[in-house]
């Protein structure tokens, strides 16, 4: 059964959203084991969550189980694939191409998720011109014309904060439709075509301060120095 985006179908929560690509991770983990089938409770306990929330987030999209068989992994991975947008060729820039940018571009998680590199960009005289893992960096003057005529899907943002919105203008301006944010601003747009996900690396380094507290582990407190 394939799953078809319709414009009446039920709306999809946020959470089972973003449960989707730890199905896709877990699933794709099982097919290099040579696993070629696994019930709704042992994906359970693989993923530390309840048989019953596994088939809730599943049905939303058809169920792809069969009752007394559980799950064919290859085939499911394959509808979450799907669903993900794996398979769409989408294509991607990077804008900013400091430590961040040179990192993300080199990372092999694009590859595994069906996305597409294409080109940087940047300011700096002394980085434009150069290719970072075979990818070149371009001026961020031909940004805009760089992307309408390349047709780019994904517009990944790791410059400055206060360069922030300008970029996503331009990104809009040149039919940009997915923007993925690393700045430390909250970019939002009224644009309804175009999709913006904020990700606060900084919020999760204190999330995980404030569970390491709560577990009674603290740090160097006598010589800690707080700065802006």
């Amino acid at each position: 059964m394939n799953y078809h985006y319709e414009e009446n179908e039920k709306k999809i929560s946020v959470a089972v959203i973003r449960r989707l690509p730890r199905y896709f991770r877990y699933l794709r983990g099982l097919i290099e084991q040579g696993i070629t089938r696994v019930s709704s409770a042992e994906l359970a306990r693989m993923m530390e969550v309840t048989a019953s929330q596994i088939r809730q987030d599943l049905n939303c999209f058809g169920g792809f189980g069969q009752q007394g068989y559980g799950y064919n992994v290859e085939h499911l991975y394959d509808q979450i694939c799907e669903l993900l947008g794996v398979k769409d060729n989408y294509r991607a820039v990077i804008i900013g191409a400091g430590n961040l940018g040179r990192a993300i571009v080199r990372s092999p998680m694009f590859e595994r998720r069906g996305v597409t590199p294409v080109a940087m960009f940047d300011i700096s005289e002394d980085i434009v011109g150069n290719t970072v893992g075979n990818i070149p960096v371009y001026h961020m003057k031909d940004l805009e014309t760089f992307c309408r005529v390349h047709k780019v899907d994904i517009g990944i943002l790791v410059l400055p904060k206060d360069q922030a919105e300008g970029a996503l203008t331009v990104l809009e301006k040149a039919g940009v439709r997915g923007i993925w944010n690393f700045t430390s601003a909250e970019l939002n747009t009224e644009n309804e075509e175009t999709l913006v996900e904020n990700v606060h690396l900084g919020d999760s380094l204190m999330t995980l301060c404030y569970r390491l507290r709560s577990n009674g582990v603290f740090g160097d407190t006598e010589n800690s120095k707080t700065e802006d």
